[in-house]
């Protein structure tokens, strides 16, 4: 088995490092990765200036690769043909924070897994609810151990497998379907030297749904949470209720 690794944290990242060891255990694996953090980034891609791919140390020693480009980029250029040859396989993480319910719309992590399922590789996205000084240590075991049992079950490119596992001690692990977080969000304006407005975005920690099933209800209660997700975003229900809109001119 050969592994594609990636993240949106960026090459440095204890998440990366951590993964990229466990899988070692499972499966040949490759590391290609942002230069910087690209949190939230979503699914952006270059495509107005060149990019770069270069080798580089990773803290344990071993080799990796290191792209000036997005989480998406990493991927497709590691599939268009950085690599020598396609991975069975790409695993996007171990992402510092949680990547539950409507935030894998702007997660760089899941972004890249679904990079691979476009180009014909299936995913999975790995995301810890802890910070950077985290034991990231049994999320990539549990990576690992789920990348084996994938292939060996023909995982197919049509869904990415999300993963989030809870800071706390771990109880087990569901199969869910994403929930619902709600963002906090805040404007916070400050002035420049010269009086001109500048802008962050901030806000609290957002709060998720407890239903049972969902991600993350799974996650607070302690379990990792393993959700099968695919991108077709059209809203079924809809459907026909547009066609009885007379929308024909």
């Amino acid at each position: 088995m050969y592994i594609l690794v990636t993240n949106d944290d960026g090459i440095q990242s204890p998440g990366l490092l951590a993964l990229r060891q466990a899988l070692d255990t499972v499966a040949e694996t490759v590391v290609v990765a942002p230069e910087r953090n690209w949190s939230a980034a979503s699914s952006a891609r270059t495509l107005f200036d060149p990019l770069r791919v270069d080798p580089v140390t990773m803290a344990d020693g071993r080799e990796g690769f290191v792209c000036s480009g997005t989480p998406g980029d990493c991927v497709a250029l590691a599939l268009l043909g950085v690599l020598e040859r396609k991975p069975d396989l790409v695993v996007s993480g171990i992402n510092i924070g949680v990547n539950l319910g409507n935030d894998v719309s702007y997660s760089g992590t899941v972004a890249a897994a679904r990079e691979g399922t476009t180009m014909g590789v299936p995913a999975i996205a790995v995301s810890l609810d802890g910070r950077k000084d985290a034991d990231f240590k049994p999320a990539a075991a549990f990576a690992a151990r789920l990348a084996k049992i994938a292939v060996e079950h023909k995982l197919t490119p049509q869904v990415v497998l999300n993963v989030n596992v809870p800071r706390s001690e771990i109880r087990g692990v569901v199969v869910t379907h994403l929930g619902r977080r709600t963002y906090r969000d805040e404007l916070i304006v400050r002035h420049d030297p010269r009086g001109r407005p500048y802008y962050w975005l901030g806000g609290g920690e957002p709060e998720g749904d407890l239903t049972e099933g969902t991600d993350t209800a799974a996650v607070a209660n302690g379990y990792i949470s393993v959700t099968p997700v695919h991108f077709d975003l059209t809203n079924h229900h809809w459907l026909d209720a547009l066609r009885g809109w007379q929308l024909d001119v």
